[in-house]
């Protein structure tokens, strides 16, 4: 079978599905992406990168804010398009295109390859009406940020009416799209290996620059960037209290100084920056607080099998992974009482549940769960547990590849 993975990153979502068909030498996987990573390699996976022209000013575009809009997508589903004419005439012909919507990576790749079956990973819809658009009152959903979410669905909404079967990680992001194409849209989330990220109970935290290994209890939150989309204020506002109840407590934070989801500050502000003058911990306090940034997959983990207690805070949004590993590893998580996290976590039993904008109700259940750490036994028992039985690897990486065996047999 020839299959064309795309994305602008690699290997993201598509990491176990590609080492799993290129392990069969009776595949072709080519993985067009635009961020081919070196230090990455998959065995029997070929990488193209292509090249999107930034260098085009807005003088490109005209000067209707939604036509800038469409740049982005626009440029990269043009360079896409001119990598897949590339392959084409090299004499590729994929059966199955997997292409990452959203992006518009795949905006143009039905018109080179016609023939192929072509399914849509479907991460988000963006929808004004409900949501993360409606969550925090002070953030007002005016007609012009509205049109500006519809100018972004325009490749996803293309994507979704010419693929044959879309994918998207939980019911709940499911949910988000309009009803109209809910019946070609499967729900599989992308696997967590169980075997890598589980539990260690004599977990010791060392990392190249940071030993914690004599500390009592360590606080932990994980994420791609420091950002409101993931609670990252209300977690730092958190701190004092958390700080000044346990004075033997350090606090790890897994995450880049940069915004991932959401507007961007303006150029040269972070929200780690802000917010530790916000709150102006004393030095005893800020030595125990410890950015580490991005890690590789080994230390990361190693944070997660040596937490106490597991901080994720998300909006009404795309779930992350680090919640389901850090649940792998048998962390005792308290999370958001939003709806993607409700999807997997039942208060008190999996984990805990706390009001996204209330830093100090999220630091009284940090507190409450470190001072009975016997009881917590079960929670986090039942962590791992639902996380093996619903989102393992193990048990979702078959189905995926069902999927693509029946699409290419055209069922």
């Amino acid at each position: 079978m020839n299959i064309l993975f795309i994305h602008p990153n690699f290997p993201a979502q598509f990491r176990f599905l590609a080492a799993a068909l290129g392990a069969n030498p009776d595949n072709h996987v080519i993985y067009a992406t635009q961020n081919p990573r070196p230090e990455w390699h998959i065995n029997g996976v070929t990488k193209a990168v292509f090249n999107v022209n930034n260098k085009m000013d807005d003088k490109t575009v005209p000067g209707n804010p939604l036509l800038r809009a469409l740049k982005t997508p626009l440029l990269i589903g043009k360079a896409v398009l001119k990598l897949c004419q590339k392959l084409k005439k090299s004499g590729f012909e994929p059966d199955i295109v997997y292409g990452h919507s959203g992006w518009g990576s795949a905006w143009f790749v039905k018109d080179v390859f016609p023939k192929a079956r072509h399914l849509s990973y479907l991460e988000w819809y963006y929808n004004p009406d409900g949501a993360d658009m409606r969550f925090d009152r002070h953030e007002p959903v005016t007609p012009e940020r509205a049109a500006n979410l519809r100018v972004k669905n325009a490749p996803i909404l293309n994507d979704l009416a010419v693929c044959d079967l879309g994918v998207t990680p939980t019911q709940w992001q499911r949910d988000q799209f309009p009803e109209l194409f809910h019946p070609k849209i499967v729900q599989l989330f992308d696997g967590v290996d169980t075997d890598v990220f589980k539990p260690n109970p004599d977990a010791k935290l060392k990392l190249p620059d940071l030993d914690l290994t004599d500390v009592p209890r360590i606080i932990t939150y994980a994420s791609r960037g420091m950002e409101p989309y993931r609670g990252f204020p209300q977690f730092i506002e958190a701190l004092p209290y958390i700080l000044a109840a346990d004075i033997e407590c350090h606090v790890v934070i897994v995450a880049s100084e940069r915004v991932c989801y959401g507007p961007p500050l303006p150029v040269g502000q972070s929200y780690k920056a802000l917010m530790l003058e916000k709150i102006r911990l004393n030095r005893s306090d800020r030595a125990r607080v410890h950015f580490v940034g991005t890690l590789p997959y080994g230390l990361y983990r190693q944070v997660l099998q040596a937490s106490d207690v597991h901080i994720y805070l998300t909006r009404p949004f795309v779930l992350s992974w680090s919640m389901i590993e850090a649940m792998a590893c048998g962390c005792l998580v308290v999370a958001s009482d939003t709806e993607p996290v409700r999807e997997v976590i039942l208060d008190g039993v999996n984990g805990f549940l706390v009001d996204f904008f209330a830093p100090q109700a999220i630091a009284e259940r940090v507190l409450g769960v470190l001072n009975y750490p016997s009881f917590m036994a079960p929670i986090k028992s039942n962590a791992r547990k639902t996380v093996l039985e619903r989102y393992a690897l193990k048990k979702v990486l078959p189905k995926h590849l069902e999927i693509i065996g029946n699409l290419k047999l055209g069922k």
